[in-house]
């Protein structure tokens, strides 16, 4: 028996080699004998250069970059193992795990950290990066990263703003003559899980900005400066790069990318699948484990689960979800094309005793589920789960 072990990190409580470690305990407990391979992913948000770094090796980079207020912090980008690729991921200097709840206010935040990693990729030489979003505690729409690539942003009266959430809505002006000149010969490949617009009742600020410590008359304010920033880079490149989807992902970085980087956006779960060899992994197993922090609508948005179990499926192995919290029926999982979904949470906990348990869980629940998979049979069972 083939068992992979497939899933994303649990946002706040544990990255997603541990996820997926906690998953393979369990499983080991009823089926010691199982082959069973973990194969950590992520959908191109938090822990993509630590699973970069496990499929495929390289080096990391370490470098101290800007957190989202502006401390100085250190941070971690990989280099493939030839050196002519930079994995970086936006979360690392610019993530919501980097501020304490009372810090979260995407008025304040900047996404200048990730412009730093990005700028030392390119000082080193590097001509193709790999730039994860997702994970962001930023609403600034790139204008942060911007910066620190040398791009300026100014009010009518020539001032230069400071490159956060709440300047949006002044900007009148954006100098481009002082950017990197590595930007023109770099191609960026970007990987995002949403497809939301720039601004508007589906952009960044109405869907992302709570999460992000944003109350309703901070989300009006940053929609707006969402939809002057949005007409000032069509008005300075002569393109709409507010209008395609992904162009709201992580606080408006989608749109960032695709004006100051030239860059392409990808959905991230496929770009991560197709570099770590996802569907070799596929070959012969007999069930997919998989597993995220929250199963809900925003997993048909391209997010992890559906993007393994589209995989899976095409192969006819079964992949069943462990999840922190599930918000769906079995009409929605059948959709996904889940053969079943599981809540991990075993007892009424506070939210940071929950995130605490959450390794303990994980091993516990995918040691039930496996005992009901080997119920009837003896303790080398050959079980035929696949699909259809």
């Amino acid at each position: 028996m083939k068992i992979l072990i497939a899933a994303d990190s649990f946002k706040d409580a544990l990255p997603a080699q541990q996820v997926c470690a906690a998953i393979a305990d369990g499983v080991k407990k009823v089926q010691p004998a199982a082959e069973v391979v973990v194969f950590p992913l992520t959908d191109g948000g938090e822990g993509l250069a630590e699973v970069f770094a496990h499929h495929l090796g390289g080096s990391p980079v370490h470098l101290n970059a800007y957190d989202p207020l502006g401390r100085d912090v250190p941070c971690t980008y990989i280099l493939s193992a030839n050196g002519d690729k930079a994995f970086i991921e936006m979360a690392q200097a610019s993530g919501l795990q980097r501020l304490s709840e009372e810090e979260r206010n995407p008025m304040l935040t900047s996404t200048y950290g990730t412009g730093q990693m990005i700028a030392h990729a390119l000082d080193s030489g590097v001509r193709h990066i790999l730039l994860g979003l997702g994970g962001s505690a930023t609403n600034d729409a790139g204008m942060g990263m911007a910066a620190a690539l040398g791009f300026e942003f100014h009010t009518a009266q020539g001032k230069e703003l400071l490159p956060r959430g709440e300047s949006l809505i002044a900007i009148e002006r954006i100098d481009v003559s002082n950017a990197h000149p590595a930007l023109a010969e770099t191609r960026f490949e970007v990987l995002c899980d949403v497809k939301n617009p720039l601004f508007g009742q589906m952009g960044a600020a109405y869907v992302f900005g709570r999460q992000k410590g944003a109350n309703a008359a901070m989300i009006e304010r940053l929609d707006l400066g969402l939809q002057q920033f949005g007409a000032l880079l069509e008005k300075t490149f002569g393109q709409d790069f507010a209008s395609p989807p992904g162009a709201g992902a992580a606080g408006g970085m989608g749109a960032a990318c695709l004006a100051f980087l030239k860059g392409q956006l990808f959905p991230g779960i496929d770009v991560v699948m197709n570099l770590t060899n996802f569907d070799a992994a596929l070959e012969g197993a007999d069930l997919v484990f998989t597993g995220e922090g929250r199963l809900d609508s925003q997993t048909l948005g391209g997010k992890l689960i559906r993007g393994i179990c589209a995989r899976a499926t095409q192969h006819g192995v079964p992949t069943i979800a462990l999840c922190g919290a599930i918000d769906a029926d079995q009409t929605f999982l059948d959709l996904i094309g889940l053969k079943a979904a599981f809540a991990i949470g075993r007892k009424v906990q506070i939210f940071d005793d929950a995130l605490a348990s959450t390794e303990e869980n994980l091993r516990f629940v995918a040691e039930q589920v496996m005992r009901v998979v080997s119920v009837g049979y003896k303790e080398y069972p050959v079980i035929d789960l696949k699909v259809g």
